[in-house]
């Protein structure tokens, strides 16, 4: 039995990369939804909110001096042609997958509405939430806390490079050691850089519970799903 049945996924756009210097390594995102399809396997309904570093960093060069807002209009197209990959990699190994935009690009994606998405994830489809918020200013953490919160998630679980949150930085410090559970307040305190202030004010405010743990393990994100002991859990 799953501990969760639906739960909001946010993989960064670098986890798409591989060992590339940019954009998308096919044996990784096959990977990715192969994990992917193994939760859904056990009955619990996905979402996932996917960021757009291997694409924007790619062209980041060329975004120097520009304004904020343009650059980040930028990265919500780099989330949306993450998004498609992942849903059409998805259609490949026979799952269903919608692919839903916070800005209107009616010819690629449709549009996100809620109650369209909630009828998408009880229907048993993974729903991919693309173009971030849809406004700029604000980072894809803070698209999967505000979608997470608007779809009724759960939980929100935050795939990273490490496999959670520690004391310290472990490659820094070989004595850091893994946090198993830790509340918002004490994490903000130890000043944990788990998400970004808006992300992580969204999530506490919205008792949003957070785990973080490496998508770069096999199994790891069945083993969340299932409530073991895997990653940090981040409470209220």
């Amino acid at each position: 039995m799953p501990a969760y049945k639906r739960i909001l996924l946010k993989l960064s756009g670098e986890a798409l990369m591989g060992d590339d210097a940019y954009g998308i390594n096919r044996a990784t995102i096959v990977r990715m939804v192969k994990e992917i399809q193994e939760v859904t396997a056990l009955g619990t309904q996905v979402a996932v909110v996917i960021g757009g570093g291997n694409i924007f960093r790619g062209v980041a060069g060329g975004s120097v001096g520009m304004d904020r807002a343009t650059a980040d209009y930028m990265g919500m197209l780099a989330t949306v042609m993450n998004s498609l990959a992942l849903a059409d990699t998805m259609r490949q190994e026979g799952m269903t997958a919608r692919v839903m935009s916070a800005i209107s690009i009616d010819q690629v994606v449709e549009p996100y509405v809620r109650p369209k998405a909630l009828q998408y994830l009880e229907e048993g489809k993974v729903v991919v939430f693309a173009a971030g918020t849809g406004n700029p200013f604000f980072t894809t953490d803070t698209a999967a806390a505000l979608r997470g919160a608007e779809i009724g998630a759960e939980v929100m679980l935050k795939a990273t490079k490490v496999d959670g949150v520690y004391t310290a930085d472990p490659k820094k410090d070989p004595q850091a050691t893994r946090y198993t559970s830790i509340t918002f307040d004490e994490a903000l305190i130890k000043n944990l850089q788990v998400l970004d202030a808006t992300a992580f004010a969204l999530c506490r405010d919205q008792n949003l519970p957070l785990k973080v743990f490496s998508i770069f393990k096999p199994g790891a994100l069945k083993r969340v799903v299932q409530g073991e002991d895997e990653g940090t859990l981040v409470h209220v």
